[in-house]
């Protein structure tokens, strides 16, 4: 009998590994607003959903790094589900306080952009399975707001 378990057990996982899953990119990481509270960015992700059924987004977590330092983090607010069969593109506002961009100086230089690091977690819920966690990262650099993007 145990063998006739462990003989189900190894099936179901394997089933589950080679399930097909949604993929997710992501695409850029562009400025979008100054405000009295900070700078908001917009980071671009493209998710795929291979299955014919909407999928819902349980959860979208960021933490935005410059220099090793953590510079803003949190999570997307109400971010919807995937369409079936269609790549959609998700727009996570990230949000950095001007106190922590004044504290980026140093790395400002001449070109007036910062290196980061984009760290997400995507947490899809797929039926049956449950949910899975997507983890992205993007590395690059983000243009710090000029006096024309203030006025």
């Amino acid at each position: 009998m145990s063998e006739l378990v462990e003989k189900a057990k190894n099936y179901v996982a394997e089933k589950v590994a080679n399930i097909k899953k949604p993929e997710a990119t992501v695409d850029d990481v562009d400025l979008k607003k100054v405000s009295r509270d900070g700078v908001t960015y917009i980071a671009k992700v493209s998710v795929s959903n291979p299955y014919g059924t909407s999928l819902p987004i349980c959860e979208v977590t960021y933490t935005l790094k410059s220099d090793g330092r953590v510079i803003a983090s949190g999570n997307m607010e109400d971010p919807g589900s995937l369409p079936g069969n269609q790549t959609t593109v998700l727009e996570v506002p990230v949000k950095v306080l001007h106190s922590v961009v004044v504290s980026l100086v140093r790395d400002i230089g001449a070109d007036w952009d910062i290196d980061y690091q984009l760290d997400l977690a995507l947490i899809i819920d797929l039926p049956v399975i449950g949910d899975i966690t997507i983890p992205l990262s993007r590395k690059g650099e983000i243009k710090l707001p000029s006096l024309s993007d203030v006025f």
